[in-house]
């Protein structure tokens, strides 16, 4: 037992005491297909852990086969938090994860457990390691105009975003127009760059220190893996559930059905694609996200990198001496 639970009392934000110490937190992170859960599980057996998810689509119900959801019967009796919680119709921001994971974090460190956050949204552990800036509220009249310079003009969004805060221009894509749009926004709306009002206005996670492991596999090998899982998943079923969740009253235009592997099952159906076609868009898409995903946490402070894949011997040995390392420092 790694943590003395009577110690501490929490609030929404984490333990708050007059106790020094603060209580341990591991993330295991990484690109789709690199083995993150498989990892988590087996750090939680070990080390008294439960495991909160941190992937934006397994929070879905329905939505298991493409999102590599772990089966009930393999998570070992181990709790897992915040999988099938909402509706594939229900928004679901980064904020309301992080406050809802908060709780959920602060829940296991009072049953005297370790919490192991496993997934692959980079947005979302940020938003609760290190909190977000709300900022102002949508404007819609200026998102139509901003929208309507954009179809004139595309690209133009992002090159005026480089005027305002060359810093923010810098970490979004410029065919990423939603975020381009949203930072903007607060920069006209509050008359100051993005980037400065987000570091002033983020609210961290507080009275946790935490292991944040990076699986970080070779890049060919990630890809054929990729690649093989994808033609799996049509193989196994992928279609069907899309149209069991279709049968169940939800609209083709859940934001769940524009994740890579359902988006392209969905145009099948629709007759947009053949399968040959439908496998091949799924497999490039998800090898994009995948090269997204490892830019992204390369730019996560803190992160220690396992070079392989999470059910690789050598990994698990690697991992588990990080951990042990960690909770008994």
């Amino acid at each position: 037992m790694f943590v003395n639970s009577e110690k501490y009392q929490s609030d929404s934000n984490g333990p708050v005491t007059g106790d020094v110490r603060e209580l341990p937190l591991v993330a295991v992170a990484g690109p789709t297909g690199s083995g993150k859960s498989g990892l988590a599980l087996a750090i939680a057996a070990e080390f008294n852990g439960e495991i909160v998810n941190c992937d934006s689509l397994q929070v879905y119900r329905h939505f298991d086969i493409g999102t590599a959801k772990l089966p009930r019967e393999e998570r070992r009796a181990i709790p897992h938090h915040l999988i099938d919680i909402l509706d594939p119709d229900q928004l679901f921001t980064a904020g309301e994860y992080a406050r809802v994971a908060r709780e959920t974090i602060a829940d296991i460190s009072a049953r005297g457990r370790v919490p192991i956050l496993a997934g692959g949204t980079g947005f979302y552990l940020r938003a609760l390691l290190d909190g977000l800036f709300e900022g102002p509220s949508r404007n819609q009249p200026l998102r139509d105009r901003l929208a309507a310079r954009e179809r004139k003009r595309p690209g133009s969004l992002h090159r005026l975003l480089k005027r305002f805060d060359s810093e923010a221009a810098r970490k979004i894509h410029q065919n990423d127009v939603p975020k381009v749009t949203r930072a903007l926004e607060v920069c006209l709306l509050m008359r100051r760059p993005v980037t400065e009002l987000f570091r002033e206005g983020r609210d961290g996670l507080r009275g946790y220190r935490t292991l944040k492991l990076g699986l970080l596999p070779d890049r060919d090998a990630l890809y054929q893996r990729l690649d093989l899982r994808c033609a799996e998943m049509f193989d196994g079923g992928l279609v069907e559930e899309v149209r069991q969740i279709l049968s169940l009253g939800f609209a083709p235009t859940v934001k769940p059905f524009e994740s890579h592997g359902y988006k392209q099952a969905m145009q099948f159906i629709q007759g947009e694609l053949n399968r040959r076609e439908a496998v091949f868009y799924a497999q490039r898409n998800t090898r994009q996200y995948a090269k997204r995903q490892i830019t992204w946490f390369r730019r996560e402070s803190g992160l220690v990198w396992l070079k392989g894949f999470g059910d690789s011997p050598e990994i698990h040995e690697a991992a588990r001496q990080r951990v042990s390392a960690f909770l008994n420092r």
